[in-house]
């Protein structure tokens, strides 16, 4: 099977006063189309520097990495903004979708970015963001704004903008972190079922639980690779239930950096 993701003799050196920090410390990870990779770790370990390289909003120090056959290790910025948004999906555990915007556009965004989307109409656009929307069971709140979307239908909004691109992986950073346990595994029989569909899933937590829903989990320690096993036994999620009538409105949203590179814009 095709390797989307490929990094070799990674490192990343952070320079604090007058001391070297090395966040990441020689690792070299492959992950195969299709795969579920879950990335474990305790604070301080490297596993969110490695998201931030691989979701290419940094550069390694010194090392190669190579995301759906191309070496983004030396790209400059705006070369990694276009790969960012045409070939990575991200999913914040913070949501970060525009307060006062509807589901539908918020999901429509990364097409406004995207070289892949110049010729799209947009009743185009529309389109493919409501279907984006109803894969992830969110078709008939089309319309509605975040205020009126409990957590985790906003965490499903993020997940239909993060496949409205098509893009090569999904990227998801502790998605389940703000949601109680019934809506984590919600959360995550989506993704279950999306990768089931071919979709690579890399997704960072902290929670064992949640990991156990992956297909193989990398452990990091002190910048290192510690350990890498596939899950014996994998668990299943239970799927999101139908909706309901319209909820009543239990959840903010706040903006923050990261909703501009969620939505394409460039950060």
């Amino acid at each position: 099977m095709a390797r989307v993701i490929e990094i070799s003799d990674l490192t990343r050196v952070y320079r604090v006063g007058g001391s070297e920090v090395r966040a990441l410390d020689g690792i070299s990870l492959a992950v195969e189309t299709g795969e579920f990779l879950a990335v474990m770790g305790p604070s301080g370990s490297g596993k969110s520097t490695l998201m931030n390289i691989v979701g290419c909003l940094d550069r390694p120090t010194a090392g190669r990495y190579v995301l759906d056959g191309i070496d983004v290790s030396s790209l400059d910025r705006d070369q990694r903004a276009e790969i960012r948004n045409d070939k990575i999906g991200f999913v914040f555990q913070s949501f970060n979708l525009l307060a006062r915007t509807s589901a539908l556009e918020n999901v429509e965004l990364p097409l406004l970015y995207s070289k892949k989307a110049l010729k799209m109409t947009d009743a185009d656009r529309a389109a493919k963001a409501r279907a984006c929307l109803e894969r992830v069971g969110l078709g008939e709140r089309w319309d509605h704004t975040s205020a009126q979307l409990s957590g985790g239908q906003q965490q499903r909004v993020a997940i239909a903008r993060s496949l409205v691109n098509d893009p090569a992986i999904l990227l998801a950073d502790e998605p389940t972190g703000n949601l109680d346990s019934r809506t984590s595994e919600e959360v995550i029989a989506i993704f279950q079922d999306l990768n089931d569909e071919g979709k690579t899933v890399v997704l960072i937590t902290h929670e064992p639980d949640i990991a156990e829903y992956a297909q193989r989990i990398v452990t990091f320690r002190d910048g290192k690779v510690i350990s890498d096993r596939p899950v014996e036994r994998r668990r299943r999620a239970a799927p999101p239930p139908a909706l309901p009538p319209d909820a009543p409105d239990t959840a903010e949203t706040t903006e923050t950096p990261q909703t501009a590179v969620a939505t394409g814009a460039r950060a």
